[in-house]
């Protein structure tokens, strides 16, 4: 199925994001013709491995509900997004109006806080499986968990089978 029409937001920490996680997804999903644009909370993202500098496409305030699906990046900097209301309000309205919603690495705490995760079947970085608990949902330690229209990865070596299950999902959309 051709993807060129679907359209993808990827949300990434303003600094220490991962590289891997972001690099590799992004390929994955413009591989099969998804369009891809990048949102953060500012300008310029540095990413946390080897510093590289990303140009942002939007400001996470100027997102809109045009994409078919939203994608959390991981890192230690995508903790900046779990009491961000911006980024909490993004995710809720994306599930409610029964778009794809995709975290990986920690960033699946980002969908716990915004109360998508309760009942549903998840997977995240192995350090936070417990706080990913406390929101009420089921780790499943996979590497990839597709729970309906939400997608969980456990980190940078997920990236690929993460980005390829989105891409899935939106061939299903």
């Amino acid at each position: 199925m051709d993807l060129s029409s679907k359209k993808v937001i990827m949300i990434i920490a303003p600094e220490d994001f991962r590289d891997e996680e972001y690099f590799h997804t992004r390929e994955s999903l413009e591989k099969r013709g998804v369009n891809v644009e990048v949102t953060s909370l500012q300008k310029t993202a540095v990413s946390a491995i080897d510093h590289t500098k990303v140009e942002v496409d939007k400001l996470l305030n100027e997102v809109n509900e045009d994409y078919d699906a939203i994608v959390f990046i991981g890192g230690a900097g995508a903790k900046v997004y779990f009491d961000n209301e911006d980024a909490l309000s993004l995710a809720k309205n994306y599930y409610e109006n029964g778009k794809i919603v995709a975290a990986i690495c920690i960033a699946p705490l980002i969908l716990a806080h915004a109360k998508l995760l309760q009942d549903k079947q998840a997977t995240c970085w192995d350090g936070a499986r417990d706080e990913l608990s406390t929101f009420g949902a089921e780790f499943t330690g996979n590497d990839v968990t597709v729970d309906g229209k939400i997608i969980t990865a456990n980190g940078p070596k997920a990236a690929c089978e993460f980005g390829e299950n989105i891409a899935d999902a939106l061939e299903k959309a």
